[in-house]
């Protein structure tokens, strides 16, 4: 095989995609289930064009690593460098839970089930459960980008489905290990995963608070990108070669990048340009993942061996089932309950994809059962993203849960920030001779105009609702009673006031913090 030739294979893929997701625009289903159907379209007809496209050396790209080491890292970046870290911190408790207790769960079930269903041995099958339990994040991004839920809700799936990725590859590699020695290993495996987890997340904060301290520097869009880009690739390749999470590094220097880089250290045009660009990778890799998946899925191997994969998609289920509803009602007890209704939308939006697929396709060829496991996990893939991926819209509808409407206070003050934004972006153009000082005056009078007119408009919605007014000001004043204590404690770092000195100057403060986040 040429690189003319995957060069020549990657343009079809992209031309199909495109045609799909223009069909799948017109019939209005997801544009990842439209890619899989067109996969299993394209894999189960033959044509003059197909044949030539094909001939017999079409390359090899649904393979561990051009999943794990290419597609995977851009899409746990994109997928977190969105995440709002505040959001995210109340909603850890959950979460953390979810990917890892519920990871563990679902795999026993799941394992369970299916060694009682069928012929599969224990520890092989506890090893697929392994593989398929992790919510697959290619998958739900590309699925919940387009449901119209709550914030919350769209957060609790998606960020489990980046941080559950960890658990699944540990529990993986000790079964498999228990498998070639016949000895299984818990404490060693508990040990592994405690590390692998922090030590990834320490790498992924590492390497973004260089990355952000440099683009703090510098004001140059393409620079900036490019460093994210680097930023994304290395996260996972060094912690991956230090046998750390390369899923965890990756997704928390998204999160870092994300809420610290890319707010204080980049202009509006580079954020601007930040997200279109991560947008777009995301979309040619997942245009290129799904449809590889449906090439990938043979129709008739899905009807030969349809009572096995009837069975494990059952027992999948019943895995998430159990991982959902026998773990939430723990978290609900430490943070704020998750309704029996969204309980639903989590076993069902749990959807699996190639990650599940690159973890079966890194086993040797030589590994009992391997072809087994591997049109298994086909199936069941196969099953989430069409099945499941079609009727989620449906379910939400028939459960109610929408994303409450924004009201004129939301869209003001987002108008207000964007304005804000926009003038001190303004104010730096004038200070780098970008624009003249005439330019300068007409512009700025124009978003002075702008930004009265939603000063007015916020000034007569807080008349109607003085709610709205008191909690906005209980938050301003946290931050800048934050502000202060933290200049204080950065005083006696420097040596200007003794530690003494700073607790009786910090007194009226913390009680005051005290006071303040007792009523919000």
């Amino acid at each position: 095989m040429t690189g003319n030739f995957s060069i020549e294979f990657l343009i079809w893929l992209l031309m199909i995609a495109s045609g799909v997701a223009v069909i799948a625009i017109r019939l209005r289903i997801p544009y990842t289930v439209a890619l899989v159907f067109g996969g299993l379209a394209l894999g189960s007809v033959s044509s003059p064009i197909l044949n030539r496209v094909y001939a017999g050396q079409r390359p090899d790209w649904l393979t561990p690593d051009v999943i794990l080491f290419i597609f995977l890292p851009a899409l746990l970046f994109e997928g977190s460098v969105k995440i709002n870290f505040r959001q995210l911190r109340q909603n850890l408790t959950p979460i953390l839970i979810l990917a890892n207790l519920g990871t563990l769960v679902a795999t026993l079930v799941t394992g369970y089930a299916l060694h009682w269903a069928t012929s599969l041995p224990l520890l092989t099958a506890l090893l697929f459960g392994a593989a398929i339990s992790a919510t697959d994040p290619i998958s739900v991004l590309g699925i919940f980008k387009d449901l119209a839920v709550t914030k919350r809700l769209a957060l609790l799936v998606e960020a489990e489905s980046l941080l559950n990725d960890g658990t699944a590859a540990v529990l993986f590699q000790i079964f498999l290990a228990a498998i070639l020695t016949r000895e299984v290993h818990i404490a060693a495996g508990v040990g592994e995963f405690l590390l692998a987890l922090v030590g990834g997340g320490a790498v992924g904060f590492g390497l973004s608070y260089m990355v952000s301290t440099i683009t703090s520097k510098i004001d140059d869009p393409q620079i900036e990108i490019t460093l994210t880009t680097i930023l994304a690739y290395s996260s996972y390749l060094i912690a991956s070669h230090l046998h750390l999470s390369g899923v965890i590094a990756t997704v928390v220097a998204g999160i870092a990048v994300g809420n610290m880089g890319a707010k204080t250290g980049m202009s509006a045009r580079t954020r601007l340009a930040l997200w279109s660009f991560w947008e777009y990778a995301a979309f040619i890799i997942n245009s290129i993942v799904f449809l590889l998946i449906g090439i990938e899925v043979r129709a008739t191997d899905l009807i030969h061996y349809w009572p096995e994969i009837l069975m494990a998609v059952v027992a999948v289920l019943l895995g998430r089932i159990a991982c959902v509803y026998a773990t939430i009602p723990i978290a609900n007890r430490f943070a704020e309950k998750i309704s029996l209704r969204w309980q639903h939308v989590l076993v069902w939006g749990g959807l699996h994809g190639s990650l599940s697929l690159a973890l079966v396709l890194s086993l040797d060829r030589g590994f009992p059962d391997r072809p087994r496991i591997l049109v298994l996990t086909f199936g069941v893939v196969a099953f989430s993203i069409i099945v499941q991926g079609l009727t989620i819209k449906p379910l939400v509808r028939l459960l109610k849960i929408v994303a409450p409407a924004e009201d004129d206070y939301a869209v003001a003050r987002v108008e207000q920030i964007a304005i804000s934004d926009a003038r001190a972006e303004l104010e730096d153009l004038l200070k780098t001779g970008a624009v003249s000082r005439i330019v300068y005056e007409v512009l700025r009078r124009d978003l002075e105009d702008r930004l009265g007119k939603v000063d007015t408009d916020l000034s007569d919605l807080y008349l109607k609702d003085s709610a709205r007014k008191e909690a906005e000001m209980v938050t301003a004043r946290l931050r800048l009673l934050a502000a202060e204590r933290s200049s204080i404690e950065q005083a006696v770092h420097d040596g200007l006031i003794t530690a003494e000195s700073a607790a009786k100057i910090m007194d009226s403060t913390n009680r005051e913090l005290d006071k303040l986040r007792s009523e919000s």
